[in-house]
């Protein structure tokens, strides 16, 4: 049995998926996830009938699973943005989209265009999507889009490169650095795509991360952004390598965990947090983890907290957001701020519950020179519809052009 479609031929009697005459390699779960699709392209498939069809129903992390679905998209040019050939169906599931001939037919048809209206490639700035190994063996997901001068953004709580291009909370926030920027993204590990059964959670690992991934983009120097933990790492690693570090972007960042600032009132919030976290992350009721959500974008719109709400429920376990608030709470990188060398600006919310405002003074005060921008926010993420997202989008801009 033969399936064509665009220029590619998926032959399931000897598994064999070709472009043309050139065979392509896919890996056994990956090729019965597209014969799968591509059989059931009438419906939507939901995440239980690919567990219970392509897996026998075993348990499967949503890590396994997004990149087994990446692997397929890439093996037939797709991309989670352009979606194609595969359409993901927000809290529904996947679908096929594109026009396949049935088995027998010789010739694949000629792909059809929609009169008047441009490929979603030509709109915004296609994601690829590529794996590099951290210095222990973890499989680290990294993203890029747009053109120009390199901008690495280390990552932060929580990310998921495939989730965070579409979500009306973080795509603007990535469109606009891509539009000027060749913009490098990351999973951390234990969350997203990358890997999440991983031995060492650590401040340690999230900057030798931070280090492979560069490596693995093969970037000499660039400008390097760091958002609320990723700033603290983002100036870890500008101490360490300053001649590739050009640039550093801090935004609603820290120096020093919750734990090493030792103030009672804040270490019982966050104990009270902990907990939080330990019973309710995982649960289908979003009850318990929109009181983060209520922290970072407490001015969001209905729409944008649900999704910043599925957002913490896909990007990682229950136990693993647990492993990386505690590693949160012990960064101290106040020594190294008098060490930075490139130059810096910080920008912060006034009114951010997630990172208080005097976290953002106390890193301009410590580094050199640092140019430091007060958001009149109340949200940990500045969101595109307010006032103060302007104002960020310009002194980033006008930031990066600078000589």
């Amino acid at each position: 049995m033969t399936f064509l479609f665009e220029d590619f031929s998926l032959d399931v009697r000897v598994r064999e998926l070709r472009r043309g005459g050139e065979r392509i390699a896919l890996e056994p779960q990956v090729f019965d996830l597209l014969v799968y699709l591509i059989e059931n392209r009438d419906r939507v498939v939901s995440r239980d009938d690919l567990i219970a069809c392509v897996w026998g129903g075993r348990i499967v992390s949503e890590s396994t699973l997004a990149s087994r679905m990446n692997a397929v998209r890439q093996a037939i040019g797709d991309d989670g943005h352009a979606q194609r050939l595969i359409r993901t169906i927000m809290r529904k599931g996947m679908r096929f989209v594109g026009e396949v001939q049935p088995p027998g037919s010789s010739q694949p048809p000629a792909p059809e265009r929609e009169v008047g209206r441009l490929p979603a490639t030509d709109v915004r700035s296609p994601q690829s999507v590529t794996f590099c190994r951290a210095e222990d063996g973890v499989h680290l997901a990294i993203a890029c889009t747009g053109g120009g001068p390199p901008l690495v953004k280390a990552a932060n709580w929580l990310n998921h490169i495939e989730f965070d291009r579409e979500s009306p909370v973080w795509s603007p926030f990535i469109d606009m650095l891509s539009s000027h920027s060749r913009l490098v993204r990351y999973d951390a590990r234990g969350n997203g795509l990358s890997d999440w059964d991983v031995e060492d959670i650590s401040f340690e690992t999230f900057v030798s991360d931070l280090e492979s991934v560069v490596d693995a983009a093969g970037l000499e120097r660039f400008a390097l952004l760091g958002m609320s933990q990723g700033a603290a790492v983002s100036i870890a690693y500008a101490t360490r390598h300053p001649e590739r570090v050009s640039k550093l972007i801090l935004i609603g960042g820290f120096a020093q965990g919750w734990r090493k600032i030792g103030n009672k009132d804040e270490i019982a919030q966050r104990e009270a947090l902990e907990g939080l976290i330990r019973l309710g992350w995982g649960r289908d009721n979003p009850a318990f983890r929109q009181v983060f959500t209520s922290l970072f974008i407490p001015g969001g719109t209905p729409e944008q907290m649900r999704w910043f709400n599925d957002l913490q429920r896909i990007s990682t376990s229950p136990d693993n957001a647990l492993r990386i608030f505690r590693a949160l709470a012990d960064i101290d990188v106040v020594p190294l701020l008098p060490r930075v060398e490139s130059p810096t600006l910080v920008l912060h919310s006034r009114g951010d519950a997630r990172v208080p405002f005097a976290q953002g003074l106390a890193l301009a005060h410590g580094i050199p020179d640092a140019r430091f921008v007060a958001l009149d926010s109340d949200n940990h993420v500045v969101l595109p519809h307010e006032p103060a997202w302007q104002r960020l989008s310009l002194e980033i801009q006008t930031f990066l052009t600078l000589p």
